[in-house]
This record gives C-alpha cells, structure tokens and sequence, in this order.
C-alpha cells in the first residue's frame, strides 16, 4: 500500500483524474489529511462511500507506530520514536518554549556523516525517509497540539540524518507542510540544518523558499573540522561559506552558524578568534551548544566559565551570538539517543 502523506497536491489530482474522479477530490483529500489531521477515510464524510473505501484498500496514512517516548515536563519537551512499517524507528522532538512549538524531525533512519560527536553518527546510516515520513514528524505532534488546543508554530529539520543527502523527500515534505490547504506553515517557520553539503545548499538557494539555513561548523580549521565532521575532507570551510554567500545572495536570509562546543577541543579562545576572523562581515549568527553528553561518546560539556569567554570573544568582533543550551538534556533528547538506547536495551 502507498502512504498517502508522500503525495503532493498535484499527485494527488493526477491520482483523482485517473479515476475519473474530478480534480477538487484531490484538495477535499490534502485538507483532511494535512488541516484537519484525520487519517482514517471513513471519517472524510464529504467523499463518496464507495471512493472511501477505494482510499482505504490503497492507502495508508500516517502509517508509524508510537514506541518509547520521554518528556521533561519541566522543560516542555518531548521525544518520541516512531515506528515504521519496515521496523525501522525515527526519533522526533516537540519543544515547548512560551509562544513556540517546535517540532524537531529527523529526515534519515541513522546518518552517513557520522560526526564525532553526535549519537546518530554511532549508529550509521540505514534509509532515507521518504517526504511522508518526514512530514508525519509535525504532523503526529500537530494532531497531540491540537487537542490541547495549540499548534506547531516552527519546524526544524535538526534530528536523525543530513537532510541535504535526501533532499527530494526533505524538499516535498516541506512544500507539503507549507501548502495552504494543509497546515499553512510558513517558508521562515522551517529551519533546514546542514553540514555543509554545497551542492544542496547552492540547489536549496534556487528553490524560492525563504527557509532558514543553519550549517554545521563545530571548528574554525579544516584539519580539526575534519576531525570531527568527516565530510569536511570534502567541503572545505572555504567553500562551504562560498555556497552560504550564494544563499544570501537570492534569499536574503541570515545564516545560522551551528558551533558545538567541546571542553578541550574546540573551546579555546584561539578557535573563537578564528571563527570570529572567518564570520565578520557576512550575514551571520552563530549557535553555541554546549556538547549534549551522550553514552558511548568520549566528549566532555565545557564548563560555563569556557562558554561565556568564548562567546565574548565572537561579541568582540561584532558577530551576533547565542548560547543556545540543549533542551532535553535530562531525557536525553539529542537525535539518536532514544533510538540508541532502546536498541542497546530492547526490554
């Protein structure tokens, strides 16, 4: 069976017409499934019974199961793994911040880059998420808002996997999510999170979207990058700050800089200057994260004392910076930590 949710509205209207269905079902379809959040087709009372029942016997919809989950109710913040139908579990993260629900959705079951530091990388890489996969991220924490009468307010595309390694699926899920028949999310609500691959960043400025573009950088020298993100072996800093420049150019749009810090190993003053060096004058803001300890992971969190004198010296040179402390630290939130230890312990 297929999943609907990896349908657009335009396959959707082919699907309609050659059934010689007329093309309005295909809108009647998107907004049951994408606004009003229902996925079961007997519910979808304006659609003939007996097209209903054709839906049913081709389609799934929303087709994961809820596994484990945790919460920090202190904090607001929620992770879930969600089970595929081929067994496969993705992990996605609801974060609750005043007049924000932000959903954090994983955009591959595992990852290749495998980053020193992060947990996902431990595990490989396994499949690419199809667009429906994706999109069921937000909209499985959509229908739990909606009950308690809020909504997703923001997406990022920050958890399992390198969504510019899948970028058809990532490209549909969010044109999907963005659609105005469906959650009506606007282009600036999404945040698409990257190492650096410059090909899809130079494709992704083409796309006419105004979405945000956070890289990856975690060291302000290729030799250490590489060290810890081996695609940098790859993409240098150079030219992965060519291809932001070109973002900039035809979106306008900010670029976050993504800075992981790690006590000991890019948390010096000397590194702060660099980067503050490479950054100054472009369009940028710089994320620093305190590294998420992790089982398994020979990293330690820098003290706060490293952090703020490491972002003194980014504010010295006039580069705009916050010091973005992990959420979910307590139920351990960071991609692929859930999926990681429930295979480790699968009682």
């Amino acid at each position: 069976m297929r999943e609907l949710l990896d349908l657009s509205p335009a396959e959707l209207r082919e699907y309609f017409a050659s059934l010689g269905e007329p093309r309005y079902r295909a809108r009647q379809v998107f907004e049951w499934a994408w606004k009003h959040l229902v996925w079961d087709f007997s519910r979808m009372t304006n659609l003939p019974v007996s097209l209903r029942e054709r839906l049913t016997q081709e389609f799934t919809i929303g087709a994961a199961e809820p596994g484990a989950s945790l919460m920090d109710a202190e904090e607001g913040t929620e992770k879930i793994l969600l089970k595929l139908p081929d067994g496969e579990g993705v992990e996605t993260v609801l974060m609750r911040e005043e007049d924000r629900r932000t959903v954090c959705v994983s955009t591959q079951v595992g990852c290749p880059i495998g980053c020193a530091f992060c947990a996902t990388g431990k595990m490989g890489f396994h499949r690419n998420l199809s667009a429906g996969e994706i999109a069921l991220q937000v909209l499985f924490f959509a229908r739990k808002l909606k009950a308690e009468g809020e909504r997703v307010t923001h997406v990022v595309l920050m958890g399992m996997g390198e969504p510019l390694l899948n970028y058809e699926a990532t490209i549909k899920a969010i044109r999907n999510l963005n659609h105005p028949w469906g959650l009506n999310l606007g282009a600036r609500r999404f945040t698409v999170s990257t190492v650096g691959i410059v090909p899809g960043i130079l494709r992704l400025a083409q796309e006419g979207m105004q979405l945000n573009l956070a890289v990856s950088l975690h060291a302000p020298w290729d030799d250490l990058r590489a060290e810890l993100v081996p695609l940098a072996k790859t993409y240098s800093i150079r030219e992965v700050l060519e291809a932001t420049e070109e973002y900039i150019r035809a979106t306008k749009r900010r670029i976050t800089y993504e800075y992981v810090l790690i006590s000991g190993v890019n948390d010096s003053p000397a590194a702060a200057r660099a980067l503050g060096k490479l950054l100054k004058g472009r369009l940028a803001h710089v994320n620093l994260i305190p590294f998420n300890p992790a089982p398994g992971l020979p990293f330690r969190r820098p003290s706060l004392h490293r952090v703020e004198a490491f972002k003194r010296e980014l504010l010295k040179r006039g580069i705009n910076v916050t010091v973005r402390h992990s959420r979910g630290v307590r139920i351990q939130a960071g991609c692929g930590q859930l999926r990681a230890q429930l295979r480790a312990n699968p009682g």
